[in-house]
């Protein structure tokens, strides 16, 4: 299945990057604002669990570097993690350490979180209560997005 990104396909047409990505540290205190969104994983398996910021709607970015569609709405998502106080973004890597230039579909967290594409989102509420997954999830961050006119 190929994820259509209607609003990452804007960005990397401009960018030339058009495509697909298919499957072939402690939480912030409640009244901290990250400059950046913490990075985890880094293809290892992750209770997600220990990385919700209580307090605040917290989401699950599943990335990879190395997937076009990831990198160009991970500035967005950036970008809404730093506007909005109510919102804490935790960047999930999927690749594991020494593996480069391809998405490593054979990582533990993968596997862990059955990954048939990324980017992929977990939306958790601000009780830590999961709300949205998958597409349905994409397609919340994605109004966000829009709705903060960046």
């Amino acid at each position: 299945m190929i994820r259509r990104l209607p609003l990452a396909l804007a960005v990397l047409a401009l960018a030339g990057l058009a495509g697909s990505c298919r499957r072939a540290e402690a939480p912030l205190a409640l009244n901290q604002k990250g400059p950046e969104p913490r990075r985890i994983a880094m293809g290892q398996l992750v209770r997600l669990e220990d990385y919700l910021v209580p307090g605040k709607t917290t989401i699950f970015d599943f990335y990879s570097d190395f997937c076009p569609p990831c990198r160009a709405i991970k500035p967005l998502v950036e970008k809404l993690h730093e506007s909005r106080y109510d919102v804490a973004v935790v960047e999930v890597d999927v690749n594991r350490a020494g593996v480069t230039g391809v998405i490593d579909w054979q990582s533990p967290v993968v596997a862990e979180f059955h990954l048939e594409s990324i980017p992929h989102f977990k939306v958790f509420d601000p009780t830590g209560q999961l709300i949205a997954d998958g597409d349905p999830a994409f397609q919340l961050v994605e109004q966000w997005i829009q709705a903060a006119s960046f």
